[in-house]
């Protein structure tokens, strides 16, 4: 039986796809299970041999056949799990549900296999005399690091337990996340009275005309997807549609229905308090960060202080200004709440600079903004991109790329997924079908494939995609992390590419963001889509007047998201209160708007709660520190300096976690940064 399926299976196929790339065209729900079973049991009978080999154990028939054991699984998960981020559907969602608990198990089997990690600390404890290159020594650290940090050294009912945990926090979290995309499919707003959509500009009103259409209706709807979400609460006049939406959007998982996510957060957190206890750790926090930068919660918190400090008089006065603004069209006793900020801000922005968003979109039409990241990555690396309609993709959407360096070699195949849709998750992010490494026994470097994913303003029957400088800004952030990933340069999958630090991730993916108000780059794509004018060097200029408009409020955001963070994982006794007190407790001195006791951002945090930034969502401060300090770099020695951009890749982009990341940015930089780049960047500080 197991044959027979084996042959109709594209699982089982050699691919015939260019450069072996998923074969999306051929692959069915059906597929998944027997592929994914497959992939466990091919990785057991590894794990067996590993075990069962009557050599003793060496760096070779252990760590690198232990490294190599995950050939099919890892293949079959990066794309089913992938696909359930970015096109997902109920019958996905229900066989993620089946197979997660399954996966527990089979990963709780390999880590807590006793023979099995006998044989990998036998290696560590020669590792000393083993004469290993540093990336070796690494592989070998992070190896039998991770094994202890799974549970390999717990006995009898504590490992029972710590497999019982585990399974939990993988159902947890799963469940987190359907709840969330649930909430934000299952919201509309729907107006039918034209008067009720003053302030919106034309090209918005026209893509709520097409969302009505979309889901047959009259009139205009409006999501909690980014596109409409953001420009609605910045656009409305209507105050009280604006508070509605708002409340829509951070009430989400709150409400008494079976998408409600209050229990589950209490669950996650305690479940992660409980097997950091389990492996010896006071907290969550203290198990999560031995393995970062920042080492330890004193250092974190260091950071989110000096920011408190640095920049909450300049965010108290942003607010301030803006509530003077609101105030000489409302009356002298207004309060600016939450869901007036965006609309006056930009109101603001708009009488200090003369720009707002509505002004730049003209100049920002997808497809020239794209040539204008790929064209950035031409001047500083060399490298090229050619679209290739024979890779197979997963969505009408979605476009593939072939990546191909300096020198004309094949470097990497890069997918392009922009706009949003029912079936993908809110947000952006970076992700990889294959990673990258070098085959032992030919040399061949295997290359990876890369995708970046997005939810930018979708096209209209009269306009093209247009975006605002905020998708400008998201898209160079997720091409640094494509970057980061194209460049992959290492002997080992499990240490490539984005294989690193949690702190130390987001630099080359914030690093490109500087890139956006640099005249240089601008005018390399930046043309208006009727015309073909290029942006005017005036409104250049007003982009970077206007740069650091509000800069101090928006880190005081990220604070406030990184002390709430912290919150949640420095904890040391099971959480059972009230999960919207203990959130408005936990960021309050971040806090520059009122407080709205309606709404609770834990309940849809799925950055700390579902994903991988649990007790980590500080390395988005920590990373822009590093990259203020780097950008001054390129900014010394010129923007497309070919030098710099080469170190960058030499030194960062491409030795994915085969070294301390300190240890490599030093070697790029010259030296330890420090926050005084990052202040002058956002003149907190000449």
């Amino acid at each position: 039986m197991m044959n027979m399926i084996n042959a109709q299976n594209p699982f089982f196929e050699i691919s015939d796809t260019p450069h072996g790339t998923a074969p999306f065209d051929k692959i069915k729900t059906e597929h998944y299970e027997p592929a994914i079973l497959e992939g466990i049991r091919q990785q057991t009978a590894i794990v067996d041999a590993i075990v069962q080999n009557p050599e003793l154990p060496t760096f070779a028939n252990t760590i690198e056949t232990y490294e190599k054991s995950d050939a099919l699984l890892g293949r079959v998960l990066s794309v089913f799990f992938n696909l359930n981020s970015a096109e997902t559907n109920d019958e996905l969602q229900l066989l993620a549900q089946k197979m997660t608990p399954v996966l527990s198990e089979h990963s709780n089997n390999i880590n807590l296999n006793e023979k099995l990690f006998s044989r990998i600390k036998a290696v560590y404890d020669q590792k000393s005399s083993l004469s290993l290159t540093p990336e070796q020594t690494k592989l070998l650290d992070d190896i039998y690091d991770g094994f202890i940090r799974r549970g390999a050294n717990l006995q009898g009912e504590a490992k029972e337990k710590y497999r019982e945990l585990s399974k939990e926090l993988s159902n947890l979290t799963l469940q987190f996340d359907e709840n969330n995309l649930k909430e934000v499919n299952n919201y509309q707003l729907v107006l039918t009275d034209r008067a009720q959509l003053a302030g919106l500009p034309n090209s918005f009103i026209e893509a709520a005309k097409e969302t009505a259409k979309e889901k047959g209706v009259e009139g205009w709807v409006f999501t909690l997807q980014a596109p409409s979400y953001g420009p609605f609460m910045t656009y409305a006049d209507n105050r009280d549609l604006r508070k509605e939406l708002y409340l829509a959007y951070n009430t989400k998982c709150l409400h008494d229905n079976e998408y409600n996510n209050l229990e589950i957060v209490k669950k996650i957190a305690n479940t992660r308090m409980a097997i950091a206890q389990l492996l010896g750790y006071d907290t969550y926090a203290a198990y999560s960060l031995k393995n970062r930068m920042a080492e330890n919660s004193d250092a974190v918190y260091k950071l989110l202080n000096q920011l408190l400090d640095a920049y909450t008089p300049t965010a108290q006065k942003e607010y301030r200004e803006a509530q003077e603004l609101a105030r000489e069209v409302q009356g002298s006793d207004f309060t600016l709440m939450p869901w007036d900020w965006s609309y006056y801000a930009n109101k603001l922005k708009d009488k200090k600079f003369s720009i707002n968003e509505e002004m730049l979109r003209p100049y920002f039409e997808l497809s020239q903004v794209k040539e204008g990241v790929f064209g950035l990555a031409t001047k500083l690396y060399g490298i090229t991109f050619k679209k290739n309609t024979a890779i197979p993709v997963y969505h009408k959407d979605v476009d593939a790329y072939e990546v191909f360096d300096k020198d004309g070699s094949y470097l990497a195949v890069l997918y392009t997924d922009f706009h949003p849709r029912a079936g993908k998750q809110s947000g952006a992010w970076m992700t990889d079908y294959k990673g990258q490494w070098i085959e032992k026994e030919s040399g061949e470097n295997s290359r990876p494939h890369i995708s970046i994913v997005m939810n930018f303003t979708k096209p209209t029957e009269s306009t093209p995609a247009l975006l605002s400088f905020e998708e400008v800004e998201t898209f160079l952030h997720e091409f640094g992390h494509a970057l980061h990933g194209i460049f992959a340069n290492s002997t080992y999958e499990s240490l490539s590419g984005t294989s690193v630090y949690r702190d130390f991730v987001e630099l080359p993916s914030q690093i490109m963001e500087n890139f956006a108000i640099e005249k240089e780059f601008l005018n390399t794509f930046a043309k208006h889509y009727q015309t073909g004018e290029l942006l005017p060097a005036e409104l250049i200029q007003r982009i970077v007047d206007a740069s650091n408009f509000n800069a101090a409020y928006a880190c005081l955001r990220q604070v406030s998201f990184g002390l709430l963070d912290m919150a949640w994982y420095s904890r040391n006794t099971p959480f059972e209160g009230d999960v919207k007190a203990y959130e408005q407790q936990a960021w309050a001195k971040a806090q520059v708007l009122p407080v709205v006791e309606e709404a609770c951002m834990s309940t849809q945090f799925s950055h700390i709660f579902a994903g991988g930034y649990s007790a980590g969502y500080y390395s988005y401060k920590w990373a822009e520190v590093l990259d203020a300090d780097a950008f001054s770099l390129f900014k010394q020695e010129g923007i497309f300096n070919h030098e710099v951009a080469e170190s960058f890749r030499k030194n960062i982009l491409s030795k994915g976690g085969t070294e301390h990341p300190m240890v490599l940015y030093k070697r790029f930089r010259g030296q330890e940064p420090t926050i005084d780049a990052l202040l002058i960047r956002n003149d907190i500080k000449n």
